[in-house]
């Protein structure tokens, strides 16, 4: 198994693409297998989605809809409506697994591996890689 750890900084961002830091991981590694994509974070998660089309701000209005920031909820620890950016890895995952081939993730035309990070109160986010190969 080969693994590797980075850090992005969020800052003022939902939607951060790391898809070209995740395939250099695998066009390294020259594998087929598994790429396990993990956020170790209680507000953040991890997504493939189409980028650069519009999709981002779309997403961030969907966000804002189904989870207003204001202070409804009960987790009420940080800025106005944090409490939201706890209830969103339950809807948005912390972790993918993703199809990995010949050293290349395998994605749809379109795709994109991107963090959704909805806290603005803490803007550095570390993602975990490891890839199982066979």
């Amino acid at each position: 198994m080969r693994s590797e750890t980075f850090t992005i900084m969020t800052t003022g961002l939902l939607v951060n693409d790391i898809t070209d830091t995740v395939q250099d991981f695998v066009r390294r590694a020259a594998a087929d297998g598994l790429l396990h994509v993990f956020v170790p974070h209680a507000t953040c998660g991890l997504a493939i989605m189409e980028t650069g089309a519009g999709s981002e701000d779309d997403l961030e209005e969907t966000i804002d809809r189904l989870f207003p920031r204001d202070d409804r909820y009960r987790h009420q620890h940080g800025s106005l409506g944090h409490g939201r950016d706890h209830v969103l890895p339950s809807l948005v995952s912390p972790s993918l697994t993703l199809a990995v081939e010949r050293g290349a993730l395998v994605l749809g035309t379109w795709q994109r591996v991107v963090v959704v990070d909805p806290n603005r109160d803490n803007n550095r986010r570390t993602v975990q890689l490891r890839l199982l190969e066979g």
